[in-house]
């Protein structure tokens, strides 16, 4: 089974909002939403018409750590929708994520010189979406993961510990 995970966003990270203002999320600015409304969904670039994932049947889960925001997505590989997801982040194509929120508690500061800075300590997550560019770029990531392809490294890194110790066997023995 395919599994997409990463960060949605990481606190205290800077985007550029349309040249406007510089936002940033407070560390568990999503907290009390994950609580009272925790039925988020994971869409494919914003589009309600293409859902990935959700917290009500399992295929999403949510949690506020001390990094940011994680995520991890189980896309269902029989669906057309699932099966671009699991392809296009494989490859990279796909890479990053954004959120849909509503702020509800925040702070500005502006010194003048600089965009005005925005500082959400508390807001409401609609949703999250995977998308070829957010406005938190690399503070965000998206990643395959599959229990086949890890236990193909793991079978592939026991079979080279194997051969590496047969040819160490060998070369004690002068054979090699």
């Amino acid at each position: 089974m395919a599994e997409i995970s990463g960060y949605a966003l990481e606190w205290q990270a800077p985007a550029n909002i349309g040249g406007f203002f510089i936002e940033k999320f407070a560390k568990g600015a999503f907290d009390r939403s994950l609580i009272e409304n925790p039925d988020v969904v994971c869409l494919w670039a914003h589009s309600s018409d293409k859902p990935l994932g959700r917290v009500s049947n399992g295929t999403l889960k949510l949690v506020s750590d001390s990094i940011g925001l994680r995520y991890e997505l189980t896309p269902n590989p029989d669906s057309p929708m699932g099966q671009e997801a699991i392809a296009t982040v494989g490859r990279g194509d796909v890479g990053e994520v954004s959120v849909s929120f509503y702020s509800e508690v925040e702070e500005w500061t502006d010194n003048g010189d600089d965009l005005p800075q925005r500082l959400i300590t508390q807001a409401g997550l609609v949703e999250i979406s995977l998308v070829t560019w957010g406005a938190y770029g690399k503070a965000t990531s998206a990643k395959l993961y599959s229990r086949e392809a890890a236990n193909a490294m793991g079978n592939a890194a026991a079979a080279r510990r194997r051969v590496s110790e047969r040819e160490a066997a060998m070369r004690r023995r002068g054979i090699l």
